[in-house]
């Protein structure tokens, strides 16, 4: 197959792929808003496609489809257009559309205040290398290497929090062990709690209000100045109620009110979680859960033990592990065989994984912080932190693969510091473990029932 027939291949698949990106942003992202600029969604799904190729060319390259050359070709094409992506036509876009949102600027102002705002993004892109062992100038300013190695530290920075963070909060919700136990007394008991705040909140609302409107009817003259600024001071009594201090049990049962429907909300969230654990859904993630956490461990444990040692793996772990099988079980396998065929499955896995939990994480924050003045702003950002995602996920991917298969991504991204990304992923990764760790054990409080409350 010539270099045409591979180019038709690779864009046939791009097509697919930017067709999956437009899907995705109209059936999950934007399926609740109306307002759409076909812009945003083509530089979306532009960027989706070109993330998603990167991971195609990995793939390629351990089962040998296309060319050496043409695979070559393509993983700079497609780096260097992702690139321009996330360090020129994102972050301009982004600009445009917050600075054109303010109303007072003219679109003179507004293109001038944008090209300044790209290019103190440019400066703050390029000053991320002074504190990090990066490329200097010597190699070249506009290179793929200049660019993937800015980039990626901040790539590298998401995929540690986002996996930091997954790794302890997966078990955390998956695992019937962290399930409280929830009666459904417990849930009664605080329903009436709930109800019998509300009653004694209108019943003090009622009295300040019929209070009020029984003083204004006697005293129809409007108060004074100096009455209103001493009334404010002092506490005020009308028809023999003291205003300020309903006020203030106002207010505290109101917080009263507040955190009784917190903890009623969580106690049915849990008794949803154990209806939930005791399907055959419940019961496969709680295994799942099991696994992650003995994985996070040891996680954890890696972390700290390559942190503390400088130490970074110089064998991919299919290629370890089959040299475990051979030379210390005894096994007579076909290394280059099981080698390539293992590899593939491994780095299918983690692609898909990869992809699918990326786009759920983006699901969920979209969801959470959009608006439909905010949701183009926000699906740019997004698209942002996927381009800076992906480009780092397969910088850091060359270390899951057999070194026979790694030096076509050595040679497109040159002489980068990899080992230095990977102790910098420990790093993040530890902290967000740790921190998460933290803050779901501060957050499992436990919870009192006290009939006494309800007298």
């Amino acid at each position: 197959m010539g270099f045409l027939g591979d180019c038709v291949i690779v864009f046939v698949s791009q097509m697919l792929f930017f067709a999956g990106g437009w899907l995705f942003f109209n059936k999950q992202l934007f399926k609740h808003y109306e307002i759409r600029h076909i812009s945003v969604q083509l530089i979306f799904s532009s960027t989706f496609a070109l993330s998603i190729t990167m991971f195609e060319l990995i793939i390629f390259e351990i089962i040998d489809v296309l060319e050496s050359s043409s695979r070559y070709f393509h993983w700079r094409l497609g780096l260097t257009l992702l690139l321009v992506m996330v360090t020129a036509v994102i972050p301009v876009y982004i600009c445009y559309s917050v600075i054109h949102s303010i109303s007072f600027f003219s679109d003179r102002w507004v293109r001038i205040l944008t090209t300044l705002c790209w290019f103190v993004f440019l400066y703050g892109l390029w000053r991320i290398g002074e504190p990090f062992p990066l490329l200097s100038a010597s190699h070249g300013i506009f290179t793929i290497e200049q660019g993937v190695s800015r980039i990626s530290v901040i790539g590298v920075t998401v995929m540690a929090i986002l996996s930091g963070f997954g790794a302890v909060n997966y078990p955390y919700t998956s695992m019937t062990y962290f399930i409280k136990p929830v009666s459904r007394n417990d849930i009664i008991c605080f329903e009436r709690r709930l109800t019998l705040t509300i009653d004694m909140l209108t019943a003090k609302k009622r009295r300040i209000a019929m209070a009020v409107y029984n003083h204004n009817k006697q005293h129809p003259t409007k108060p004074r100045i100096w009455d209103m600024l001493t009334s404010a001071v002092h506490r005020t009594n009308i028809d023999g109620e003291d205003i300020n201090q309903l006020k203030l049990e106002v207010y505290g049962l109101e917080e009263l009110q507040r955190s009784i429907f917190l903890e009623l909300n969580s106690l049915k969230n849990m008794e949803e979680r154990q209806r939930w654990s005791q399907t055959l859904q419940g019961k496969y993630f709680n295994v799942l859960g099991h696994f992650f956490s003995v994985y996070c461990v040891y996680k954890i444990f890696m972390c700290c033990i390559n942190i503390i040692f400088d130490r970074v793996g110089r064998k991919d772990p299919v290629t370890r592990g089959l040299e475990i099988a051979v030379h210390w079980c005894g096994f007579d396998i076909d290394l280059a065989f099981w080698n390539q065929h293992i590899s593939f499955l491994l780095v299918g896995c983690i692609v898909v994984t990869s992809i699918r939990g990326l786009l759920l994480t983006l699901t969920k924050f979209f969801y959470r912080i959009s608006s439909s003045k905010s949701s183009n702003i926000i699906v740019l950002i997004l698209g942002q932190i996927m381009g800076m995602y992906f480009c780092s996920s397969v910088l850091l991917m060359r270390m899951n693969m057999p070194a026979e298969y790694r030096v076509i991504i050595t040679e497109v991204l040159g002489n980068l510091h990899f080992n230095f990304y990977h102790r910098w992923f420990d790093v993040i990764f530890l902290v967000s473990a740790l921190t998460t760790i933290i803050v779901l054990y501060l957050s499992r409080k436990p919870v009192r029932v006290d009939d006494t409350d309800l007298n």
